[in-house]
């Protein structure tokens, strides 16, 4: 699998979003599949090429064999955004909502060191309850947990020596698109 993803980044180089309002996030990332997620002063939101105008790669056999072992949805993910953490990179919480299906899961892949993941509520605010990733973990938000606010708080350095310099990569796939079945968009 991570052959696979040094393929992708080779072919959809890991970029520096910005946030709506121009600040630049603490990952890198690119993505893989019909569709590609970006941010920038435009928003967030899924789009056909990369940045650079290229387009996005096909996503690796060896990821949709995980999704398709646990995600339990008839469709095939249309994006798989790729996340790498170094050492002092997080992910604020968030809900995933620039999709039109949410009856579609996220079904997420750790590799590398940890990762302590934060999960909230359906608003922002309340208890939230944190746990460790560790690399070759998969998580899938479906069902009722699918809107839920999530985050990385931080990355535990040297846990892992999948990646030879350290560091987290996060596989995220999801289905974009509204359904054929006449399906409108969410959010």
């Amino acid at each position: 699998m991570l052959a696979e993803i040094r393929e992708v980044v080779r072919a959809a180089p890991l970029f520096v979003p910005r946030t709506p309002r121009g600040k630049p996030m603490s990952v890198r990332m690119t993505s893989a599949g019909s569709l590609g997620w970006v941010s920038d002063r435009g928003g967030y939101r899924y789009a056909p090429r990369h940045p650079d105008g290229l387009p996005w790669p096909a996503i690796p056999n060896s990821v949709l064999d995980i999704w398709r072992q646990v995600s339990a949805a008839a469709r095939m993910p249309e994006c798989c955004l790729v996340n790498f953490y170094d050492q002092g990179a997080r992910m604020g919480l968030h809900q995933d909502r620039d999709e039109a299906d949410f009856t579609q899961p996220v079904v997420s892949i750790s590799l590398g060191d940890d990762a302590l993941f934060r999960v909230g509520n359906h608003s922002r605010g309340g208890k939230t309850r944190s746990f460790w990733l560790r690399s070759g973990d998969v998580v899938v938000m479906g069902g009722d947990a699918r809107l839920t606010y999530h985050g990385i708080d931080r990355i535990a350095p040297g846990t892992s020596t999948l990646l030879p310099r350290g560091g987290r990569i996060n596989l995220t796939m999801r289905v974009v698109s509204a359904s054929d079945l006449g399906d409108t968009p969410a959010g």
